[in-house]
């Protein structure tokens, strides 16, 4: 680390811990959220991830498979932990198809939990297709945290990339897939 960075940070560090000397212990709170209920898991997520303009289907798990051939049909799909995908093969994909590791309904968030090197497998090609169970829905990111493995490499994804420029205009597909398309099997 840089000298003159450790010591202006041990400056400040010492200027906060002489200004609260002999000041009172203070109890901090610990009542955190470690659920939140949610009546209707899945129609909140598929309604969440409608507001983020993802394309959602909530299709009976039988019908999976046809819904994804349906949907894939002619197109030339990544399928990450299929093989080792080169950047060209990327480039030149339709899209990706995923699963998830989890999915929140609060937020409408789908959490991706990718291997060593699977992450660009997920975010270059411009469609993503992924694929929810209704049992991977949980109600908020407490619930979704005290289920995730924090040693492996997460993806938290919500809705199709998008920014906004300085002007405040919508700009899809800057950081990841430009179109997400979910289907919740129930």
């Amino acid at each position: 680390m840089d000298t003159g960075v450790t010591g202006a940070r041990e400056e400040i560090l010492g200027r906060i811990r002489k200004a609260v000397e002999g000041a009172p212990e203070v109890e901090i709170p610990r009542d955190y959220r470690t659920s939140v209920p949610v009546a209707d898991p899945v129609g909140l997520f598929a309604e969440r991830l409608d507001d983020y303009r993802a394309i959602v289907h909530v299709v009976p798990a039988a019908d999976v498979d046809a819904k994804v051939a349906e949907l894939t049909a002619g197109k030339r799909m990544v399928v990450p932990g299929e093989r080792a995908w080169s950047r060209e093969e990327l480039a030149a994909a339709d899209g990706v198809v995923t699963g998830c590791a989890i999915a929140i309904a609060e937020t409408g968030t789908i959490v991706l939990d990718t291997r060593q090197g699977e992450r660009a497998q997920t975010l270059l090609p411009d469609y993503h297709l992924c694929l929810v169970r209704a049992g991977q829905i949980v109600g908020g990111v407490p619930d979704a945290i005290a289920r995730l493995d924090p040693s492996r490499p997460l993806t938290w994804i919500s809705g199709p990339s998008a920014t906004s420029d300085i002007e405040l205009n919508r700009v899809e597909g800057v950081h990841g897939p430009r179109t997400l398309e979910v289907i919740i099997s129930t």
